[in-house]
Order: structure tokens, then sequence, then C-alpha cells
């Protein structure tokens, strides 16, 4: 189980006519546990990537994703679209 004081969670949402995804929220510890509880209660996807976490968690909340991680963030992307495609027809 992860430790809960390095637990950390960052929540994007992508914009119509946004150039990138934006990091709308993000927590570390406790409140980490929280958002990702309040995801998977609503049914929000959450992706485990530390190192994307690691490299976003330092960003602030409003701001485009660095352009260094776009490929990364469009595989998540891709990977859900997928899953809830999969779900759909089911």
């Amino acid at each position: 189980m992860t430790d809960i004081k390095k637990l950390a969670a960052v929540a994007l949402r992508y914009p119509e006519n946004a150039v990138a995804p934006i990091i709308a929220a993000k927590e570390h510890g406790n409140l980490a546990r929280r958002m990702i509880e309040i995801a998977e209660e609503n049914d929000i996807p959450v992706v485990e990537n530390d190192i994307l976490e690691n490299v976003l968690s330092v960003q602030d909340v409003g701001q485009c994703i660095p352009e260094e991680t776009w490929f990364a963030v469009a595989g998540i992307f891709a990977f859900i679209a997928r899953l809830e495609g999969e779900n759909a027809v089911k």
C-alpha cells in the first residue's frame, strides 16, 4: 500500500478549444486519497503513473500540462477512451 504521506493525485480536464489538457486539481496525502475516492465513486477513471504525477504535481492548477508530457497524457486519454468504448458495448 502507498504511504499516505507520499500519495499524490493530479486531476486533468481537457476543455473544448484548449491547446492541451489543464491541471484541474492536485493534492498530497489524505486529500489526494480523498480525490481518488471521489473519482472512483463517480466512475471517473484513475490511472497510476508516478513519473507523470511527479512532473504534473509541480505545475499550477489551471495551467496547461507541459508540452513534454503531451505524448504520455495522450496515451492515457486513449486508454480511457478505449475502456469507455468497451464498457458502452457491454
